[in-house]
C-alpha cells in the first residue's frame, strides 16, 4: 500500500505561486490551494491537512485548530506571526515557521534607484524625450563618488545599502542603537551620533522601524540641522517623516531632493506582502492617499507607490522559504521556528 502523502492546504496565493508550489513540492505532498484567507466558514475543508501554508489575514486560533485535528506544522508566508495563537499550538505540539527574510537587497536596490533618479533626474529627461524634447537644459546631474550618504538603521537593508553605496565610492555613515564595530569595519563605514549624520551627510536614507521612538524622527528641527541640498530618501515607513517639515525643507531649498517609497497618512501596514492582498486593497485605498498628498505636486520630490519590496526575486524567495521550511519538517530537522 502506497504511504500516504503529507497534506498541506495553502491559502491566498496567487495563481503563480501555485504552479511553483506544485513543481516544487507536488511530487512529496499532495497541495490543496483555498482562494481565501482561513476562517471558520472554510475549514472543514482541510479538516485532514497535515500542514497549513497562510499569510497574515489567516488568522490561526483555538478554534481553527479545534477543527483541524491531524495539523502539525504551521507554515506562514510572513516574516510575522501575531496571526497565530503560538500557545495553543504549543499546546498541541504544533510547529510554527515563518519567513525571517526575504528582501534587504531588493529595497536597498530600489533606495538607490531613487536616488540616481534624483541626482541624475533620469524621471526628468525620460518625461521630455518621450514628448519628443531631446534638450539637456535643467538636466546636468552630480556623481555620488566622494560624496557622504548617512545611513540610519544599519540593520539587514541598511547594510546592503552601504555594501551598494561603497560600489559608487561613497563615504558611508550610520547611526544605529547598537554598533557594530567588527560590521562597520568589514563594510567600510564609521557609526557617528544622529547630529552629526545629519549635519554632514549629502543623502540621507531612511532604514528604521516605525515606532514611537521614530515617529517624525525628521522633523522641522531635524531638517534644519542637514546640509544645505541635501536629499532625502525613504523606504521605510512613511510617519518616520513630517510632511510639513519635509514640505518646509523643499520649499526653503533646504532639501534639494526628496525620494519617497512611503508616505505619511498611508494605511497601517505589517508586511509589505500585504499591499499585494485583495483584501488590502479592500481596506487600503492608496490610491486616494497618493492623490490628495501635497509631495506629488514637488518638482524635486520622485514618489513611488510602496514599491521597494517588489521584485520576483524577492516574492521567490518567500515561497522558497516556505518549501525549506516544509521540506525541513519532513525530515525532521524543522529551521526557521517561530518560539
Amino acid at each position: 500500500m502506497p504511504e500516504k502523502k503529507f497534506k498541506i492546504a495553502f491559502f491566498e496565493l496567487e495563481h503563480w505561486e501555485k504552479e511553483y508550489l506544485l513543481k516544487n513540492l507536488g511530487r512529496r505532498c499532495k497541495l490543496q490551494f483555498i482562494g481565501h484567507h482561513l476562517n471558520k466558514n472554510n475549514v472543514n475543508k482541510i479538516k485532514d491537512a497535515d500542514a497549513i501554508g497562510i499569510f497574515i489575514y489567516s488568522i490561526v486560533n483555538k478554534e481553527i485548530l479545534d477543527k483541524l485535528p491531524n495539523l502539525k506544522s504551521v507554515i506562514t508566508l510572513s516574516t510575522g506571526f501575531d496571526h497565530i495563537d503560538l500557545m495553543e499550538c504549543k499546546k498541541r505540539k504544533i510547529t510554527v515557521c515563518n519567513v525571517p527574510h526575504y528582501g534587504e537587497n531588493t529595497v536597498a536596490e530600489h533606495t538607490f534607484a531613487l536616488i540616481l533618479n534624483l541626482t541624475r533626474k533620469i524621471h526628468k529627461a525620460y518625461d521630455r524625450t518621450v514628448r519628443g524634447d531631446f534638450s539637456l537644459d535643467g538636466l546636468r546631474g552630480t556623481d555620488l563618488q566622494g560624496k557622504t550618504i548617512g545611513i540610519v538603521g544599519n540593520g539587514s537593508i541598511g547594510q546592503h545599502v552601504a555594501r551598494i553605496a561603497k560600489g559608487f565610492e561613497m563615504e558611508v555613515i550610520a547611526f544605529d542603537r547598537l554598533r557594530n564595530q567588527k560590521l562597520a569595519k568589514r563594510l567600510g563605514l564609521k557609526y557617528v551620533s544622529f547630529d552629526y549624520l545629519l549635519k554632514n551627510s549629502d543623502i540621507i536614507t531612511l532604514h528604521v522601524p516605525y515606532s514611537k521612538s521614530t515617529h517624525h524622527l525628521i522633523d522641522k528641527k531635524a531638517i534644519s540641522r542637514m546640509k544645505n541640498g541635501v536629499l532625502v530618501v525613504n523606504t521605510a515607513r512613511g510617519g518616520i517623516i513630517s510632511t510639513s517639515a519635509l514640505l518646509y525643507g523643499l520649499k526653503s531649498g533646504k532639501v534639494g531632493g526628496a525620494g519617497l517609497d512611503v508616505l505619511e497618512g498611508e494605511c497601517f501596514i505589517r508586511e509589505e506582502k500585504q499591499i499585494l492582498s485583495r483584501n488590502f486593497l479592500k481596506e487600503c485605498d492608496l490610491k486616494t492617499v497618493l492623490q490628495d498628498h501635497l509631495l506629488l505636486r514637488q518638482p524635486n520630490v520622485i514618489i513611488t507607490p510602496h514599491n521597494a519590496f517588489n521584485s520576483w526575486e524577492a516574492l521567490h524567495r518567500i515561497l522558497d522559504t516556505a518549501i525549506l521550511n516544509i521540506n525541513s519538517f519532513l525530515r525532521k530537522k524543522p529551521v526557521n521556528i517561530v518560539k
